[in-house]
């Protein structure tokens, strides 16, 4: 059996926001989400990288999937709390091992970076997702009982 190829993961930069913005926008069109378009997304991620407010994880050669983290001071400890707001492949390049290999390296990051959690948030449809995240070592269980996720637009 042959080796798996190497994924290759990159940190984007301030540089990278077009690029950033093209794969969230590509996203929320596939799964008929609301997108301001690449144009908006770009000025934003570019703003965000630039400040240090996101870290973004750019996999694949075009780059072809991006994992879009969070960092934020716990108040349950001295350490940090990461949050996976976004991971994503493109269509034609799943099954491949990016989003694995983005989402390994999202939990060096965060643990790079102080986090001793990280938290991320599905849907109950997406059943490769959720897959990929037990195999992984997610659990939506706390004591037993299934953990929810709200969201409300203000």
């Amino acid at each position: 059996m042959a080796p798996k190829p190497q994924i290759t993961i990159r940190l984007a930069k301030a540089a990278d926001a077009a690029v950033v913005a093209t794969l969230l926008h590509d996203f929320n069109t596939e799964f008929d989400d609301p997108t301001p378009g690449v144009p908006a997304l770009t000025e934003r991620a570019g703003k965000l990288i630039s400040e240090g407010e996101i870290a973004v994880l750019l996999g694949g050669e075009g780059p072809d999937g991006l994992a879009q983290l969070r960092f934020r001071p716990s108040v349950w400890s001295d350490s940090l709390d990461a949050y996976l707001e976004e991971l994503y492949v493109a269509p034609r390049l799943r099954g491949h091992g990016i989003g694995r290999a983005l989402l390994e390296r999202a939990m060096e990051l965060s643990r790079e970076r102080g986090a001793t959690r990280i938290e991320l948030g599905t849907s109950e449809t997406d059943t490769a997702a959720i897959g990929l995240y037990e195999s992984s070592g997610f659990s939506n269980l706390e004591d037993g009982a299934k953990m929810l996720f709200y969201e409300r637009d203000l």
